[in-house]
């Protein structure tokens, strides 16, 4: 198998992020089931499909795939494809046959801020979030 790179490990996490999404739209009307759950149309947990279940938590939700689990916070605008070190190496934890050098929190800390340096993704100016986003 060929060396992993973080960018790899965005990308796999990005479209794993999109995969969960796109379902709870199908099922629910919208990407973004937080308010559903608050104004109490929705259980905090539930099934989506089978073999695919959701639990809501603060900003963002945890999509338990029947391959693996994705945790995501929803960004400005309900926007999904935002990322943080602690996303990626929780992600790079469910898949560490392929990410095992992103196991090591350390490591990843490293890599990611090296990778912000250059300019490769960027928090949204004027956002309390604390997601990063590529930048095009």
């Amino acid at each position: 198998m060929r060396a992993q790179t973080l960018e790899h490990l965005i990308t796999e996490y990005l479209e794993q992020v999109k995969k969960a999404t796109d379902l709870l739209e199908q099922v629910f009307g919208t990407k973004n089931i937080i308010g559903l759950w608050r104004s109490k149309k929705i259980p905090q947990r539930g099934t989506v499909a089978a073999n695919v279940t959701y639990e809501l938590h603060g900003i963002g939700c945890s999509v338990y795939l029947s391959e693996i689990c994705v945790d995501f916070d929803y960004g400005p605008d309900d926007r999904v494809d935002g990322f943080d070190s602690w996303r990626l190496y929780m992600y790079a934890c469910e898949t560490p046959c392929k990410y095992k050098k992103y196991t090591d929190k350390q490591a990843l800390e490293r890599e990611f801020n090296a990778y912000l340096k250059k300019g490769k993704a960027k928090k949204i100016e004027g956002s309390t979030s604390n997601l990063y986003f590529i930048q095009s």
